[in-house]
């Protein structure tokens, strides 16, 4: 018998150390579809089971795409950084504190607007990036150095994770 782990059904990140233009293109293209693949799983989802959990004690399916448009708001911001500032200090956020605050519980439609244009705008910015930007750093207080590339293949993973919460979410 095969038990799904709910808390990480795709697994946790894992990255190679030397990573490929070829992988950071693919993860690109990850980050381009997340919005099209959040938006059609979610779609025929009632207020109610919006409201469910996506696995005991976890955040809602409302919480979850709502915490999709602020970490990845940041991450772009994350990446603007990089790009501009050497090697800048980036500030965490408390996610779990974000996702109590009264904006997790207004209709998704306006954080999948912010996803979609946000992937939009973050893709076509990643794409065009030289290999010597993609080797930019910034300083994660918790994490340490990460650079760009690694960034991307973070984000791409990120929201495939929450995307595969909700869908588990869906076939309970």
């Amino acid at each position: 018998m095969i038990t799904l782990d709910l808390k990480y059904p795709i697994g946790k990140f894992e990255c190679e150390e030397k990573i490929s233009t070829e992988q950071v293109s693919k993860w690109i293209e990850e980050i381009r579809l997340l919005p099209e693949q959040l938006i059609e799983a979610v779609k025929y989802l009632t207020e109610d089971a919006l409201d469910q959990p996506y696995r005991e004690n976890g955040w809602t399916i409302r919480q979850v795409v709502h915490h999709l448009a602020d970490s990845h708001s940041n991450a772009y911001t994350r990446f603007k950084f990089a790009l501009t500032e050497d090697t800048p200090t980036i500030k965490p956020y408390d996610q779990d504190k974000w996702a109590e605050l009264i904006d997790s519980k207004i209709p998704i439609s306006s954080s999948l607007k912010i996803i979609e244009g946000l992937h939009d705008r973050m893709a076509y910015l990643l794409e065009n990036l030289t290999e010597e930007q993609r080797k930019r750093n910034f300083h994660h207080p918790d994490s340490g150095l990460v650079s760009i590339e690694k960034n991307i293949g973070i984000y791409a993973w990120h929201g495939k994770h929450h995307l595969a919460h909700i869908q588990n979410a869906l076939l309970t």
